[in-house]
């Protein structure tokens, strides 16, 4: 240090404390800062507000090949609670039908799906329309279904370009004639 400013220093100790203890404020608050910015960084910033439940990738990948090439019929998605993400969990091949579809969801637990309806309309023009379908049993786990519905609209955001959703806690619910019912 400059011999001047330990004279300083020494002739009025306490304006130098005060200089101090403003630097040590300022130091302290930045270092306040930078560990809530690292902290951020290191949280997965795909991960839902409400549940905590990020959007693995493939998710969207799937849905994109769904909704543009037509690849898939239906996917299936679930929730890993353990990885704390939805992952596809099935997908179903262009030539498997709706019954085909309704089978791959299982009866007691929730899960989240997207169906490829085509059908003719009654000016007999080829048309399909995409289903979001939130599949939530009523023999479901409690815990389940409340990390399902938290999750939801996050993942809905993710998958843009469904045109119809259903909310369906048993097969009657979103049977081929609900189906077709909601496409008209």
């Amino acid at each position: 240090m400059d011999k001047s400013l330990w004279g300083e220093i020494l002739s009025c100790p306490y304006s130098y404390l005060a200089w101090l203890r403003k630097r040590i404020h300022t130091i302290y608050l930045l270092h306040g800062y930078l560990t809530l910015t690292w902290w951020f960084s290191k949280c997965n910033k795909k991960a839902n507000a409400a549940s905590g439940i990020a959007v693995n990738d493939d998710c969207k990948l799937k849905f994109l090949e769904l909704k543009a090439k037509r690849t898939y019929r239906f996917i299936v998605f679930k929730i890993e609670e353990k990885q704390k993400q939805v992952v596809v969990e099935k997908v179903g091949e262009p030539t498997q039908s709706y019954e085909d579809f309704a089978a791959s969801l299982p009866a007691d637990e929730c899960r989240y799906a997207i169906y490829d309806f085509d059908f003719v309309t009654e000016e007999n023009c080829q048309k399909s329309r995409i289903f979001f379908i939130a599949w939530s049993p009523d023999n479901s786990r409690v815990r389940s279904k409340m990390i399902y519905a938290s999750s939801k609209d996050r993942f809905k955001r993710e998958l843009d370009g469904f045109q119809v959703e259903l909310q369906a806690t048993d097969p009657t619910e979103m049977g081929l004639d609900v189906i077709r019912s909601r496409v008209g």
